[in-house]
């Protein structure tokens, strides 16, 4: 699996406990961190970049919001110019089906993947972490469905300490058995490093299945 360092976020992303942010600023060289809000479309995107906006100023970096929103946005020259440039992408907002009807087969989602392959950062929250993977969990019933792929064999469940146990446990009963599938509290995030390594960082802990079974971060490809 190529690319550079990853961080899915399991939700309360740009608040206290985000350590991980940091870190993830520092490796990527970047003066400017470049915040897509695509799945927040229907729900005030401004205020998720202001969030953003505030948090990176008090690590010490600039925010760009880019308003990939709709899908003529994602087939944009312009747009995809910006995000094929950025060293540092964060793809937010709760609503992966959107996401996917926006940047699925578009130059932008194009430019996301080359930049992330060339050795860029890529964050993804709650929405943006889930449509990472293929396949993804769908928040509407917890069974499976098809994500961006940019990750195989792996999906998450962000917002994880909000899940109910039943919930987990039909999502479990239906996890195929080569796919590992990780619980990811909010403002904590399962980061991979270039290498393939993976770990846990910020408030909590992940918790990890392969197959609906428990183990750990040994369970998920490299």
């Amino acid at each position: 699996m190529p690319g550079g360092p990853l961080a899915l976020v399991g939700g309360d992303e740009f608040t206290d406990g985000c350590s991980f942010d940091a870190d993830l600023l520092a490796v990527s060289g970047a003066g400017e961190v470049l915040v897509l809000p695509t799945g927040a479309a229907y729900e005030h995107p401004e205020r998720l970049v202001a969030r953003a906006t505030s948090w990176f100023e008090s690590l010490g970096s600039a925010v760009r919001g880019l308003d990939v929103l709709r899908r003529p946005d994602a087939l944009d020259g312009s747009n995809v110019d910006v995000v094929r440039a950025a060293r540092f992408i964060y793809l937010a907002g709760e609503s992966p089906m959107h996401l996917r009807s926006v940047l699925k087969d578009t130059p932008v989602w194009d430019a996301l993947a080359a930049a992330w392959d060339d050795g860029a950062v890529l964050a993804g929250s709650v929405g943006g972490a889930m449509v990472l993977c293929d396949p993804m969990v769908d928040p509407r019933g917890g069974a499976f469905t098809l994500g961006l792929g940019l990750l195989a064999n792996v999906t998450v469940i962000p917002e994880f300490d909000t899940w109910s146990d039943d919930a987990v446990h039909r999502t479990r009963k239906l996890c195929p058995a080569e796919l590992a599938l990780v619980g990811i509290p909010r403002a904590t995030a399962l980061v991979r490093d270039p290498s393939g390594r993976w770990r846990s960082e910020g408030r909590s802990e992940v918790t990890v299945f392969l197959g609906g079974d428990v183990a750990d971060l040994a369970a998920l490809p490299s």
